[in-house]
């Protein structure tokens, strides 16, 4: 019998533990096992869609909401700390712009709200835009762009960390824009920034694809101000 499970189980591609969970779900009721069993491969398949995830989302580390600090994130007054930590913005293919002081807390709470959106099997990617404009050179250097973009468009949020750290050359700056074009009104933005929108010409150059760029990402966006200290010089062992 066991055979023909696991015969079918291969035919069906169900869960390899199947034999396993089939043998330590209890028996009172037909009704009451199948719905158990499958309640239990259903959640199996749940965690591994999440591990996956989280093993592609590329986050630097791992940070929770948890006991996350809002006294110095002024929020505007159409948002809530529930509805952020909801991810309501999500939901609504809106964008997030932290936008502060350094060491404030902004890339805490792009991947704490990134890791629970894939807790909820949603797909999340997370790059400093350095990372992000290298990685796309790269693909198109190797005649793989297409095949890098439909996977950024499978996904329900991007990180963008560190936006306007590091200046970018032209062609970046123009890499840069297809993917917040592609984005617009598809998918979400986190965006962390030291840099005022004023300034983003700064590090983008050319102005008219800086106002493109600003045009397309504070359209659907809600601007979140980070004003404490920095977290990092405040638990610094050099003191």
């Amino acid at each position: 019998m066991k055979d023909l499970i696991t015969n079918y189980q291969k035919k069906l591609r169900l869960s390899n533990n199947l034999i396993d969970i089939y043998e330590t779900t209890p028996y009172e009721n037909k009704d009451q096992f199948i719905h158990d069993l499958l309640e239990k491969l259903y959640k199996e398949r749940q965690a591994g869609i999440m591990a996956r995830n989280m093993k592609q989302a590329n986050f630097p580390v791992k940070k929770t909401l948890e006991a996350y600090d809002w006294s110095h994130v002024q929020i505007p007054e159409k948002l809530s700390v529930g509805a952020i930590t909801n991810l309501d913005f999500l939901e609504n293919q809106e964008n997030l712009i932290l936008y502060g002081n350094i060491g404030a807390g902004k890339t805490h709470l792009g991947i704490a709200l990134g890791i629970k959106a894939i807790m909820q099997i949603k797909i999340v990617y997370f790059f400093t835009v350095h990372e992000l404009i290298n990685k796309l050179i790269q693909v198109r250097e190797n005649d793989t762009y297409e095949r890098f973009m439909k996977k950024l468009k499978k996904a329900h949020l991007l990180v963008l960390d560190e936006w306007g750290y590091l200046p970018l050359h032209q062609e970046g700056a123009r890499l840069l824009f297809e993917v917040i074009s592609m984005c617009y009104e598809q998918k979400s933005l986190i965006i962390t920034t030291n840099i005022e929108f004023s300034h983003w010409k700064n590090f983008l150059f050319d102005e008219k694809l800086t106002a493109a760029i600003i045009d397309r990402v504070v359209h659907h966006s809600h601007l979140l101000f980070f004003d404490g200290p920095s977290h990092r010089k405040q638990n610094a062992l050099l003191k």
